[in-house]
């Protein structure tokens, strides 16, 4: 019996002084802070109107920096372009624009993973192209559509934007086009697909740098401890449960990177794009 008491009253004085010792034992280091914020504030609206005003005032002053980060989740309210009536080429008297031939243009209008599918957008040609028997000089309007779009998901999936352009003005009259984006600010394309940034990688690395931050505190718990001659034969035991939390960590940091989002995407009115055309357009 009086083994048995001394092995509970050693037990029970190691369970002391890992309460006392070490309050970042959870998966989460700061969960306790995050408990109390969440008991004191409404963190959902919190983040949202942090979201907004931050997003908001940015877009206001980002026409000449191609930011394609910084997203307002209401742009799909503010423009749509109307496609005016496309005119047929007539046959006797067309131009043709060959097939690949490729315009370097400018947005008329911020676009982002919010703006909605189905929207209307413009682009205005900032050079001249020549080409056999037909000349598209700069200041051309292009018409577009997006086909597609979303906001940053989960597996670290960025925001999406696809573009179709099917119209271009000529003399006066708009005609028929098929083309895809090739370029989005300076950025090659590929698909027809903008894509905000992929974080999983990302999410991974910040998964195990919480390991690791935990692995230091408590080596600096046992280093406080090996200074007290009571608790210096208990100053491994913080540093092996370090070891055990930064492997632990490390180990299904791939798991739980799964649940951070990817990067958003905006792309501020006036940055530049290059559109391809995929087959060949006749104008007059």
């Amino acid at each position: 019996m009086a083994k048995f008491m001394r092995k509970f009253g050693i037990f029970f004085c190691l369970v002391c002084l890992l309460n006392m010792y070490l309050p970042v034992l959870g998966y989460e280091l700061d969960i306790s802070v995050d408990e109390e914020i969440r008991k004191k504030y409404n963190t959902d609206k919190l983040e949202q109107d942090i979201l907004n005003n931050t997003l908001n005032g940015s877009i206001k002053n980002n026409s000449s920096k191609n930011d394609i980060s910084k997203v307002n989740q209401n742009l799909q309210l503010d423009y749509s372009a109307a496609l005016p009536e496309v005119t047929k080429a007539d046959k006797k008297f067309y131009r043709k624009i060959p097939r690949w031939t490729t315009f370097y243009v400018k947005s008329d209008q911020t676009i982002s993973n919010y703006t909605a599918k189905g929207t209307n957008v413009t682009f205005t040609s900032t050079a001249p192209v020549y080409k056999k028997n037909v000349i598209i000089p700069a200041g051309t309007k292009f018409y577009g559509k997006i086909v597609n779009s979303h906001p940053p998901q989960i597996t670290g999936n960025g925001g999406l934007i696809i573009i179709e352009i099917n119209a271009i003005s000529y003399n006066g009259q708009t005609y028929s086009f098929d083309g895809k984006i090739t370029k989005a600010v300076s950025k090659k394309i590929f698909f027809n697909r903008i894509k905000g940034k992929r974080q999983y990688i990302a999410g991974v690395g910040k998964h195990i740098d919480k390991g690791e931050r935990f692995y230091k505190k408590t080596r600096q718990i046992s280093s406080k401890m090996a200074d007290n001659p009571i608790l210096v034969f208990l100053s491994p035991i913080p540093t092996v449960v370090g070891v055990v939390g930064y492997a632990g960590t490390t180990i299904v940091s791939p798991i739980t990177a799964l649940a951070v989002k990817g990067g958003n995407l905006s792309i501020p009115a006036g940055s530049t794009f290059a559109i391809k055309l995929l087959e060949g357009a006749y104008v007059n």
